[in-house]
């Protein structure tokens, strides 16, 4: 009987020629880099050499210029089109809600039922808040302060208008709780409304502010590659005048004067691109965000003037804030002369300046009225449509800072459009230089290695 063995298991071994090759794909690196040295110790080797790195430092250079320009022309565009319209819309917010605040109290003094006018601008306030609040609220994401102030005020816009409309019923009854309600309204809107607003301003307006700090910035890893690949060219010309004793490299002398155009053609565009943006901040966006503060600081004198009677001897709080602030839109350094020494037209905000000495005066004649018992006559020159009542002085003054910062950001996008519109030609115009700079190099490198041959 013969016994089988049964077949010992197989060690699969390697393939020798599979480990050569990866052996061979190992050592790639080191050969390529051995080449290249025994290449660079001969004169056409070297002269490879110098025109390969010359070509990918004009092309890497050309590359992160026009990224780094494309960013900025972005970024101008997006100031015009998003970033500005966004802080407007923000600002309004705050002076619809200020405003709808002075216009109930003014409503509410007129007694029963409140005129036409006054009823159909609360509701115009309440309308635009809510249509700027929706535009603020698409341009909060991944900023949890924005989101935070948007959320408090749909949240507590509703509570006020609520408060308002009780205020209103009990008010056309004749009971007195509506001017509990109204005060309760109004101590809402200073409370919650009114500080949310002005901090989603505040947020907008720095998001602005960055975003034209960015637009000036130099580019100044573009500008060093720049110089380098300039250096470059310089000491690969006198390399070969060494080696060759010929003058000039008709080819690198093209790529030199290319990369001289561009740098002297980038440099003066990007300086008056960062003088129109710097021109756009401080006729535009400087001087309307002053005019912007003048304006909420008028509202809120607006509103304590009005509240003030509302309380009917119960309201020295109100009129001491009213003094407090009337500080910052009178006098010489207030924020009406600060800003009319930015504006590129002053004759709006000196108007406006007169329309604040006006209304002062008026409000001095209202408290000596009501100090003095005139309790009606007073309320019909704060509320009334008497040209030398208070009424009429803020909203002259209301209308002239609403016409500065509307001419404002008219110089704001016309400076911001100038300096997109310098840039235009920049990002294809370096972009064609740069292939003349590696085509100049090429032939040029080119010439002298034929003769070698």
């Amino acid at each position: 009987m013969v016994t089988v063995s049964p077949p010992e298991p197989s060690t699969h071994p390697t393939h020798p020629t599979h480990a050569a090759g990866r052996r061979r794909v190992r050592g790639l690196p080191g050969t390529a880099v051995r080449r290249v040295r025994r290449s660079a110790a001969s004169t056409p080797g070297r002269l490879f050499v110098i025109g390969v790195g010359l070509v990918v430092l004009s092309l890497v250079t050309g590359i992160v210029g026009v990224v780094a320009l494309q960013q900025k022309q972005a970024t101008i565009d997006n100031l015009i089109a998003h970033r500005e319209p966004v802080a407007a819309a923000s600002q309004q917010i705050y002076r619809s809600l200020s405003d709808a605040d002075a216009t109930a109290a003014s409503a509410f003094l007129s007694g029963g039922t409140p005129p036409r006018e006054l009823r159909d601008r609360y509701e115009l306030d309440i309308a635009q808040a809510g249509a700027n609040l929706a535009k603020a609220s698409a341009d909060v994401a991944g900023d949890p302060g924005a989101q935070a102030q948007v959320d408090e005020l749909s949240q507590q816009l509703p509570v006020y208008t609520g408060l308002v409309e009780t205020a209103r019923a009990y008010n056309r009854q004749g009971y007195p709780a509506g001017a509990a309600y109204l005060r309760e309204a109004s101590g809402l809107m200073r409370a919650k409304l009114l500080p949310a607003a002005q901090e989603l301003y505040s947020i907008d307006f720095q998001r602005l502010a960055d975003e034209q700090e960015q637009a000036r910035s130099f580019p100044w890893v573009t500008a060093g590659l720049v110089l380098v690949l300039l250096v470059a060219l310089l000491a690969a010309q006198m390399y070969l005048t060494r080696r060759t004793n010929r003058l000039l490299n008709v080819g690198l002398l093209v790529a030199t004067i290319a990369v001289l155009l561009g740098l002297v053609w980038g440099t003066f565009v990007l300086l008056v691109e960062a003088s129109k943006v710097a021109s756009g901040h401080d006729s535009g966006t400087r001087q309307v965000e002053l005019a912007v503060q003048a304006r909420i600081t008028a509202l809120k004198m607006r509103a304590n003037e009005t509240l003030t009677l509302v309380a009917r001897g119960d309201g020295g709080e109100y009129e001491t804030e009213f003094k407090k602030l009337s500080d910052d839109v009178s006098g010489g350094g207030s924020l009406l002369v600060r800003a009319q020494q930015l504006a590129a037209n002053g004759d709006t905000l000196d108007a406006a300046r007169q329309n604040v000495r006006n209304w002062l005066e008026a409000h001095d004649r209202v408290r000596e009225l009501d100090d003095g018992g005139s309790y009606q006559d007073a309320v019909a020159l704060a509320i009334g449509s008497a040209k030398d009542g208070a009424a009429v002085a803020f909203n002259d003054l209301d209308g002239n800072l609403s016409r500065a910062i509307d001419d404002g950001r008219v110089v704001f996008v016309d400076e911001t459009n100038a300096a997109s519109t310098a840039m235009t030609a920049l990002v294809p115009g370096v972009a064609v230089l740069t292939l003349v700079a590696a085509a100049g190099v090429t032939m040029g490198i080119r010439e002298r290695l034929q003769e070698y041959r």
